[in-house]
């Protein structure tokens, strides 16, 4: 016995349903009270306006966080260890270069000093002792020569203790200002161990860590656009630096860009670089040529004299304009009248 097959094909039920909601669509739009639809050879024609589509290179940004920094900044720390015996700076304070910020407590150095010197003196005797015997006679010329040796030790001694002395001092290394106080009097320094901060006087910086797919847009001298937060307009900025390798844990370079003098500009305050980037080049219409209904997006263009109605896939929006993704090509002309909303499938249209 033959079997009829009644299973529908693959594409049925989308065709299917398809022609139920341009039918819908196309009873819908129709504003009168007369229910049943006009025949497409009854439609009346309309005066529309139409625009090409056309295809165009979408233009963005990418926004990278950095934070503004001093061009100029250094982390005060010591070169011996001592207990901290006056600090002489504060946050805000503005110093010149050699100029004193702290002093640690010399009693230890100064005893070891007064001792290497006390050494040179007795050694200094020694040696011109030796020299008037030599010259005598009297003694070899080996013996001589370890008593030189021994005034030179001694002479070494004291240059050591000296500069020990002189690193109980914390000077200033350049011009700037204090931004950071990090130790008090009493406690003990170490080297490594930062007391302070400076920032020099030469100005600001932008600094961001770019990822690498970025970069490559960038060049040395070119100026990108810097938003500060909490501040309405942004700062033009010219690159300086570009890292010659990059991070290999987060795949991003850092660069930095001179910030222009400003009063409202300060260190610490963290913002975002705008970098231009290129996107895909799409077909654009104009937002207002795009009708929705429901999860649909469509549009209708001019063909032949007629408007057709064609489903669309929508990309991003620009402005006044619409990435249109699939469903239009480029050079078709799209309508953008005000008589869409009772435009129907296939009435007769004449552009303005």
């Amino acid at each position: 016995m033959k079997h009829t097959d009644t299973h529908p094909q693959p594409n049925a039920g989308k065709r299917l349903l398809l022609g139920a909601f341009l039918a819908f669509f196309l009873s819908g739009c129709h504003h009168g009270h007369d229910e049943t639809p006009a025949l497409p050879g009854s439609l009346p024609p309309v005066k529309v306006a139409l625009v090409e589509a056309r295809v165009e290179e979408s233009n963005g940004v990418e926004r990278v966080v950095g934070e503004v920094r001093a061009k100029t900044r250094s982390r005060i720390s010591v070169k011996i260890s001592g207990r901290i015996a006056s600090i002489n700076a504060r946050v805000g304070l503005r110093v010149k270069r050699g100029e004193l910020l702290a002093r640690l407590d010399a009693a230890e150095i100064g005893a070891k000093l007064d001792q290497a010197e006390a050494a040179l003196d007795q050694a200094e005797r020694e040696l011109n002792r030796y020299r008037g015997l030599l010259s005598q006679g009297a003694e070899p010329q080996a013996e001589f020569d370890a008593v030189e040796s021994r005034q030179r030790i001694a002479a070494a001694t004291v240059k050591e203790a000296r500069a020990m002395r002189e690193y109980t001092e914390i000077l200033a290394p350049f011009d700037g200002t204090v931004s950071r106080k990090l130790a008090e009097v009493g406690d003990i320094a170490a080297p490594g161990r930062p007391l302070l901060e400076l920032e020099g006087d030469e100005g600001l910086q932008f600094v961001a860590d770019v990822p690498e797919a970025l970069v490559s847009r960038l060049g040395l001298g070119e100026k990108l656009s810097i938003q500060i937060d909490g501040q309405s307009s942004p700062k033009l900025a010219a690159m300086t630096e570009i890292a010659p390798s990059a991070n290999p844990l987060s795949r991003t370079l850092q660069v930095k860009l001179d910030l222009p003098d400003s009063p409202d500009l300060r260190a610490g305050q963290f913002g975002r670089a705008l970098v231009p980037v290129a996107g895909a080049a799409n077909v654009r219409v104009p937002a207002s040529a795009v009708i929705e209904r429901g999860q649909l997006e469509m549009l209708f263009v001019g063909e032949n004299g007629k408007a057709r109605m064609r489903l669309v896939r929508v990309g991003k929006t620009m402005g006044d304009q619409v990435e249109i993704l699939s469903g239009v090509e480029a050079g078709e002309s799209v309508v953008v009248s005000d008589t869409l909303p009772s435009l129907r499938d296939g009435q007769p249209i004449s552009s303005r």
